[in-house]
């Protein structure tokens, strides 16, 4: 694996140089043996502090992958099934025709509650009641079950919610207690950071044009129904200390190193941490829901949540099962090889052109 290492990272050590990108995580296991952990780069321009394993990162929607595994640990305990309806755990949710949504359907972004409201300001995201409130009130875009559309913030609170209720407890404190913690990674992997730690995090940039694309895009588009502009993922969001601060699961402040040990951990290869049983990994890994997205138009496969292949859409009938995040982070396992992958930066991109390279290099070489 030396060989795989040595090209990674000649591979960031390049992208760093030539100012495609700032600073950079890659961290790879395999079979349970970390076999990749390499950074390139500066966290903090402004002091120079470099990019090290334990940097810290804020990453779009990656963090999904945290809230799901709760999700799973909780059903291998017997606490709930995929098929249960949501509502039989937090009885609000059932208004306005949800009554029969279940967790399933939350998992494979086919609830049909992907919006939020277009009033929905960025104080709104951290105040979780407020938030969960409005979800539980919203109606249905289309029939559940019906169809696919990507859940890009309401996942988060809907599986969040879903184990508070179940367990009593606070995220935060059952992301800690029931997974980090037992993983050895809860001083890098948060769904909301204390802000005693701030410090240890690498501020996000956006990639050069990218707040011109974004303000450039048609208003009629279907993701401009699902939530204000305000909300969309740029470096200015999430470099607030409010955001950075809030337990919002649709991401997740992390290092690279952290969640390629969760994903090695769902794969069962983590000694000490069972996650899940072979037969919840089959089940979580086959696919469950596909179609063309209603949010933003592309072909997608899902698992129980997590999305099913890598970027260049191979994969998704083989057991690969990940998440990508808004900027350019990315995340996967990989059932038949055994590999489990995390690339995090603080350079936001309009695409995963830079993941992408990196893992043509892992998988050539696994």
């Amino acid at each position: 694996m030396g060989g795989m290492r040595e090209r990674v990272r000649r591979s960031v050590d390049r992208m760093v140089e030539s100012g495609a990108e700032r600073g950079v995580q890659v961290a790879v296991y395999r079979h349970g043996e970390p076999v990749v952990d390499v950074v390139a780069g500066v966290a903090d321009p402004a002091t120079g502090r470099a990019v090290t394993p334990a940097t810290v990162f804020y990453n779009y929607s990656i963090g999904k992958s945290a809230a799901s595994a709760l999700v799973h640990l909780l059903a291998e305990r017997g606490a709930f099934g995929y098929d249960t309806p949501v509502a039989e755990l937090w009885p609000e949710f059932g208004a306005r025709g949800k009554e029969k949504v279940t967790v399933r359907q939350v998992l494979t972004h086919s609830a049909g509650v992907p919006g939020l409201p277009l009033d929905t300001t960025r104080e709104a995201l951290c105040d979780w009641e407020r938030m969960c409130a409005v979800i539980a009130d919203a109606e249905p875009w289309w029939v559940p079950g019906t169809a696919v559309g990507y859940h890009a913030y309401t996942f988060g609170y809907m599986v969040g919610e879903i184990v508070r209720r179940v367990t009593g407890r606070p995220l935060a404190r059952v992301l800690r207690e029931e997974l980090t913690g037992p993983l050895g990674v809860a001083d890098e992997l948060y769904f909301g950071m204390p802000v005693s730690e701030h410090g240890r995090l690498a501020p996000l940039e956006d990639a050069p044009g990218a707040a011109e694309m974004l303000a450039g895009l048609p208003e009629e588009l279907p993701m401009f129904r699902a939530g204000p502009k305000c909300t969309f993922p740029t470096a200015e969001l999430g470099n607030r200390t409010d955001i950075l601060e809030a337990d919002i699961p649709a991401g997740g402040k992390t290092s690279a190193r952290a969640m390629a040990r969760l994903y090695a951990a769902l794969l069962g290869d983590v000694p000490g941490v069972r996650l899940v049983s072979p037969a919840r990994l089959r089940e979580i890994t086959s696919v469950a829901a596909s179609g063309t997205d209603r949010i933003y138009g592309n072909e997608s496969t899902w698992g129980l949540g997590f999305a099913l292949g890598l970027p260049d859409g191979s994969g998704r009938e083989a057991g690969v099962f990940g998440m990508g995040g808004a900027g350019g982070s990315y995340t996967f396992g990989d059932v038949s090889t055994g590999l489990a992958f995390a690339m995090t930066k603080n350079r936001l991109s309009p695409d995963f052109s830079a993941v992408t390279e990196v893992i043509g290099i892992v998988t050539a070489e696994a």
